[in-house]
């Protein structure tokens, strides 16, 4: 698959099957993911336990994508993120959330080397600050 395209499309959909193994598996040794905040957490080791955490922190987290643009093995995705906030395992129609989101992601042979967020993350933050 060398696609950039069909390879962020994958990596959506294991987002979206909320599987930390197959996210690292299609990521380079070295791949590097930064979030909205610009933190950066390099190779599958560190990134496979922080997407574990993140997917206890929003069981029900997923993704979608409204336009995907490409330049050479550079992806641009713009659509939306969404999920649950959950304190304790339980998923709260309350504590629901969805915000407008873009990722940068670069392809190189077949695999994701970098995968960037842009969201705004105060919807899940409000609702943290009500268990805080």
């Amino acid at each position: 698959m060398s696609n950039p395209i069909e390879v962020v499309l994958k990596m959506e959909g294991h987002i979206n099957a909320r599987n930390p193994e197959a996210i690292c598996t299609l990521m380079t040794a070295d791949g590097e993911f930064i979030d909205s905040l610009g933190n950066r957490l390099q190779g599958r080791v560190k990134l496979r336990v922080a997407w574990e955490g993140y997917f206890k922190m929003v069981p029900d987290y997923s993704i979608s994508h409204s336009e995907i643009f490409v330049n050479e093995n550079s992806v641009a995705v713009f659509g939306s993120a969404q999920g649950t906030f959950s304190k304790d395992g339980q998923l709260r129609k309350e504590d629901f959330w969805k915000t407008p989101a873009a990722w940068r992601a670069v392809v190189k042979d077949g695999k994701v080397a970098l995968w960037q967020v842009y969201a705004d993350n105060e919807p899940i933050r409000a609702i943290m600050r009500k268990y805080s």
